[in-house]
């Protein structure tokens, strides 16, 4: 072996260690001993469960109309069950343990029991419990090979190699199990911190009695609160000083400053809409570059439009403060239409008007403040008189309304009604024959 690398050298003596380990319990007849209570501790954990898990799944099954919160709990429980066996399986070997200890002075065997049986909890935890994808992920690749190492007895041993592994970074120095439970904290209070913001943006949204820019600044908001505490948590895990960590960032700050400016004036802007509320979410409305439609979300650098056509405008938060913006559906506010129609030159058009404003203010969307239906003469036309009505309603002209064509059916009617033509274009042909003297 004295030609061998160094990790070959460190892999055989721990071999080494392990035969002789298997070969100490082997031999032992207090080794045995606590081999049988381990089989006997499970047997029992087996079938302790086989009789107790029905009854726990019969008590935690609720209805499946049942919406309330204590029913969503037990359903949450639920998922917990298979982890009985390997957690009793602990708590029996646990209680033999003293028993063994009292009487060969030993456990070593048994306590490698338990390691193994917390191990196997874990493994049913990753596979069968969880249900988020990242939680499922984050078990199958962090806490099972973490479990496994200590089933064995090396975690102490490989936490002590990479915590003896130093980095330095500057002024800011730290070792790879910093790194290492960087990353698990970091991916914990990460999705801790999704879940809280998931959690309270639906509770912020319920608010109905809040106008809907005030929930939304709120919102937002929490989700600042929420992600600003889960990055101070995460710099205290891994042990990074704040302060040493407040001169790198003040470097790379005024570095990203000057290419980053756009997405903070981006989100300064859409704090400054929120704050106003002169544009929200529910407001249709139309920018000076011609994007226009539904606001249907709000996010820290843009507001996402929806057409009637299906289609989303991802529109900068920045452009809504710089340029001129039309709120069609402004809290408090009716728009304006207007439907145009002509009538035949043999018709009074004295009575035109009467007529047609009762007939549209019949229409049960169209509004009397501001103002009632006002039916006006435009002109004359070269088939026929021209007039148009004009209307207020709350709402906008497209998608699910169809406030002028319903006003133009009312206007047809009314006129076909009251024996009053609609006139289409006429024209006269004259031949004239040349061979005429």
């Amino acid at each position: 072996m004295s030609g061998q690398p160094q990790i070959i050298k460190t892999v055989f003596v721990y071999a080494e260690q392990g035969w002789a380990l298997a070969q100490s319990w082997l031999l032992s007849p207090a080794a045995w001993s606590q081999f049988g209570l381990l089989i006997l501790a499970y047997v029992l954990a087996v079938l302790v469960t086989r009789r107790a898990r029905p009854k726990f799944v019969q008590i935690l099954t609720p209805d499946e109309a049942q919406l309330t919160m204590l029913a969503n709990g037990r359903r949450w429980l639920l998922r917990f069950v298979p982890l009985i066996l390997p957690l009793l399986a602990y708590v029996l070997t646990a209680a033999g343990e003293t028993v063994v200890r009292s009487l060969f002075d030993s456990g070593a065997v048994i306590a490698f029991g338990k390691r193994v049986f917390l191990f196997l909890a874990a493994r049913t935890l990753v596979t069968e419990a969880l249900r988020d994808p990242f939680l499922k992920l984050l078990g199958r690749y962090v806490l099972i090979p973490v479990m496994a190492l200590y089933a064995v007895g090396l975690l102490d041993l490989v936490s002590v190699k990479l915590s003896e592994t130093v980095i330095g970074l500057g002024n800011i120095s730290f070792s790879l199990m910093s790194i290492v439970r960087g990353i698990i904290a970091g991916s914990v209070l990460f999705w801790l911190g999704r879940w809280s913001n998931d959690q309270s943006s639906a509770f912020i949204e319920k608010q109905r009695e809040m106008p809907a820019a005030t929930r939304t600044l709120a919102a937002k908001a929490a989700e600042l609160m929420i992600f600003g505490v889960a990055f101070l948590l995460l710099m205290n895990i891994m042990g990074i000083s704040l302060t040493s960590l407040a001169v790198l960032g003040g470097a790379i700050g005024v570095g990203l400053g000057f290419g980053l400016q756009k997405i903070a004036s981006n989100f300064i802007s859409g704090v400054i809409l929120l704050l106003e509320g002169q544009a929200t979410v529910g407001d249709y409305v139309e920018l000076d570059g011609g994007e226009a439609g539904k606001i249907v979300k709000m996010t820290a650098r843009a507001a996402i439009l929806e057409t009637f056509d299906g289609r989303w405008i991802v529109v900068p938060n920045e452009d809504f403060i710089t340029t001129r913006v039309v709120n069609y559906s402004d809290s408090g506010s009716a728009n304006r239409y207007e439907a145009p129609f002509s009538v035949s030159y043999d018709t009074d058009i004295n009575l035109v008007p009467d007529i047609v404003e009762a007939a549209v203010a019949k229409h049960a969307k169209v509004l009397t403040k501001p103002y009632p239906p006002d039916c006006e003469l435009r002109g004359f036309g070269e088939s026929g008189v021209d007039f148009a009505v004009e209307f207020w309603v709350n709402g906008l002209d497209d998608g699910e309304n169809k406030f002028t064509s319903d006003v133009l059916f009312l206007i047809w009617n009314a006129l076909k009604d009251n024996g009053i033509t609609i006139p289409y274009p006429h024209r006269v042909v004259e031949l004239h024959d040349k061979r005429a003297p």
